[in-house]
């Protein structure tokens, strides 16, 4: 299949260049307009009892949208101060659309801020409401007036979010085209990589309008996934075109290498690109629809990330792969066999560190906590988290954790709903409990928990309300249960993704290595690195160990959608470059070398290759790091550090010790299962044997069936 889609790239390079012109131009200008269809909410579980209760609060009435204003640095008794809120206050009444303006209040706690609250009619006119109501109270004579709330908030995220996006960008592209620059040393060479990296941002955009159009898109879901298509665009290329160059030496013309090329490392992106989609679909087991959004749309990408390798890629060679060099001829020794032969002297010791160190660094996953968020998440330069600072400050009661909602299906006045009432009081970790009528019969309970939400002693205050008895239907909402009803979805759903994900993995390495025993240990190897960087995230945002060194501050929790989402893309990424590296040690094997000398010879063609591919993608994730989104910021060093962890500690290491260990079972299956993948036919194809250049070994090439070996020497 992989042969017949070079051939057609190679005959057809313009029809196919211009098929993809097509295909970016319509992500860029349809797919930009997602920016205005993306939603700050995450973390939620449709059909769970906190969105029950939401959804009863709103068929008994939509409430008002809400605005604060906070006017600080004087003294809240200063007449000219008061005398121009007044002023705002009386023409903020008269904006339309406005509901109510309460009446300034000073803080008690230090005396130098008013408090002001805008109630705006809820329907489509409220945007643009906020925007006239915040553009009067900041023109207050006082030196600083913060607003925010409602569709403010919610411009902030979003824009923050476009912000982002441009900000990565702009940080991760130019630096990544220079390393491609050292990597191959030629424009040609390296813009190739970038230039797919751009293709697959385009169709990003496009496939995430698309979603747009069914479900919410997050607006965190924007930045992964154009990241992540940066990401394996650039990936995929490098390994393509590193493999062209390569094959430039044995092959007689152009289109011959790029054939050879797409024959063998095409393979190994399709495998590749394909375990990555497995990892994200497997978001899909979650009834959240961010994760859900961000499985589809994930899975999507990396799909059409890895068909542009394989056709865009082999036609623009096809065109101008005359214009790059063939590699330089490599020796079977250097740097990182150097590193495989100190490791396969000691392999025991190597797999014990190894281990060791990076179950030392998961220990913090030990105390993870999660936590819906805060305006803290935000930037400090943003109206939002400035106005939740100055409450902190000046109204500090304000800031009190969010109520538990009681949602009875009651009148207020039933007596029962009074009795029901105490028994609320009653619970440990509630301080007050107030009624509200909202419907005629709909009552709502306010239960203010004494500790925030993500603590045990709130989770076990809603789980004790919602064991209550009651005659009439209650329904307990609010951030504390919400935060409840998605631990518990995580906790019954999570055992479930992870055995998808596994399943499929290891199926998916078993059809590229015939093996049963590397896919299990690909996985183990994989979970540990894994579990090191989701402790340095735990470490770094919820205990706060240099967490001002990342523009941030102690949150005392990990957002609740960031452990999932790092260990998809993590785990998907960790076997990409397990596949990398498997495809040269496996042809090493199949050209005749032993299991010793084929793992030391793989991983020195692999080494710098992997290396290269590890440090771009880093790059590309870093720029998560320079956002302002603190849960993006989590993705982003979550992302960095299981990039890096694999491609040194366990790729360089952990995988040669084990491999070294279990010698020439490596390649090891059932007879049965052996049977069945040559029946399957699922071995790389041949590639095409080309007259070999004066003084430069032929390439290795694999052949059609497990004994049928060559034994030339390879000279890379």
């Amino acid at each position: 299949m992989l042969g017949a889609v070079a051939r057609f790239a190679i005959r057809r390079p313009v029809v196919v260049i211009v098929l993809w012109i097509a295909v970016v131009a319509g992500g860029f200008t349809v797919g930009a307009g997602v920016f205005g269809r993306l939603v700050p909410e995450v973390g939620t579980v449709p059909g769970s009892e906190s969105q029950t209760a939401l959804r009863r609060l709103a068929e008994a009435g939509d409430e008002p949208v809400r605005l604060t204003a906070l006017v600080q640095g004087a003294p809240a008794d200063d007449p000219a101060v008061r005398g121009s809120v007044a002023a705002a206050v009386a023409d903020v009444r008269a904006i339309a659309g406005v509901e109510r303006v309460a009446e300034p209040v000073p803080s008690t706690a230090t005396g130098e801020a008013l408090l002001v609250e805008v109630l705006l009619r809820p329907g489509d006119g409220a945007e643009a409401s906020a925007g006239s109501v915040a553009e009067r109270l900041r023109r207050i004579d006082a030196p600083e007036v913060v607003v925010a709330g409602g569709p403010l908030s919610d411009a902030e995220f979003t824009g923050q979010a476009r912000r982002d996006v441009v900000r990565a960008e702009t940080f991760s592209l130019p630096v990544v085209l220079i390393l491609l620059l050292l990597v191959f040393g030629g424009l040609v060479a390296a813009g190739l990589p970038l230039l797919v990296g751009v293709v697959g941002i385009g169709a990003t955009l496009g496939i995430l309008y698309g979603f747009s159009l069914v479900s919410d898109v997050s607006v965190y879901a924007i930045q992964v996934t154009t990241m992540l298509s940066v990401g394996l665009a650039v990936d995929y290329a490098l390994l393509l075109v590193s493999r062209f160059r390569e094959e430039r030496l044995g092959a007689g013309d152009v289109p011959a290498a790029v054939a050879g090329a797409v024959s063998s490392a095409g393979r190994t992106v399709l495998f590749a690109g394909l375990t990555v989609a497995v990892a994200l679909a497997g978001l899909l087991v979650f009834p959240d629809p961010f994760l859900r959004s961000m499985g589809l749309a994930g899975a999507a990408v990396v799909a059409v990330n890895m068909v542009a390798a394989l056709t865009l890629l082999p036609a623009l060679l096809a065109l101008v792969g005359h214009r790059i060099p063939a590699a330089a001829p490599r020796g079977q020794r250097g740097l990182f066999s150097r590193v495989a032969g100190a490791v396969q002297r000691r392999p025991v010791l190597t797999l014990v560190a190894t281990a060791g160190a990076l179950t030392a660094l998961a220990v913090p996953v030990l105390d993870l906590r999660l936590g819906a968020g805060d305006p803290r998440l935000l930037p400090p330069a943003t109206q939002t988290r400035q106005l939740w600072e100055a409450l902190g400050t000046h109204f500090p009661e304000r800031t009190a954790p969010g109520d538990i909602l009681v949602v009875a299906s009651t009148p207020a006045g039933d007596p029962e709903l009074g009795r029901l009432r105490e028994r609320v009081a009653g619970v440990p970790g509630v301080v007050r409990v107030e009624v509200t009528p909202v419907g005629p019969g709909t009552t709502l309970l306010r239960a203010t928990p004494r500790e925030a939400a993500p603590e045990p002693a709130t989770a076990d205050a809603v789980a004790r309300i919602r064991a209550l008895p009651a005659p009439f239907e209650v329904a307990v909402g609010g951030d504390a249960a919400r935060l409840a009803d998605y631990r518990g979805m995580l906790g019954d759903r999570a055992p479930w993704a992870a055995l998808v994900v596994v399943l499929a993995t290891l199926l998916l390495l078993f059809a590229f290595t015939g093996s049963v025993l590397l896919p299990v240990k690909a996985v183990l190897t994989n979970v540990l690195s894994l579990g090191a960087a989701l402790g340095a995230v735990v470490w770094v945002f919820q205990q706060g160990h240099l967490a001002g060194l990342f523009g941030t501050v102690r949150l005392d929790y990990t957002n609740l959608t960031v452990p999932v989402l790092v260990a998809a893309i993590a785990f998907g990424l960790s076997v990409d470059y397990e596949v990398f590296l498997l495809s040269r040690i496996r042809e090493r094997v199949r050209a005749g070398a032993d299991p010793q000398r084929a793992v030391a010879e793989g991983l020195q063609r692999t080494g710098a290759i992997v290396t290269s591919a590890a440090l771009l993608l880093a790059v590309v994730f870093a720029g998560f790091l320079i956002g302002g989104f603190a849960p993006i910021k989590q993705i982003g060093l979550g992302l960095v550090l299981a990039v890096a962890l694999d491609a040194t500690i366990v790729r360089m290491l952990l995988v040669p010790a084990t491999m070294t260990l279990l010698g020439r079972y490596n390649w090891w299956a059932p007879s049965p299962l052996r049977r069945l993948h040559a029946r399957l036919r699922l071995e790389e194809e041949p590639a095409r044997r080309h007259t070999a250049r004066p003084g430069i070994a032929e390439p290795a090439v694999a052949g059609p069936a497990e004994g049928a070996v060559s034994r030339r020497p390879a000279g890379r």
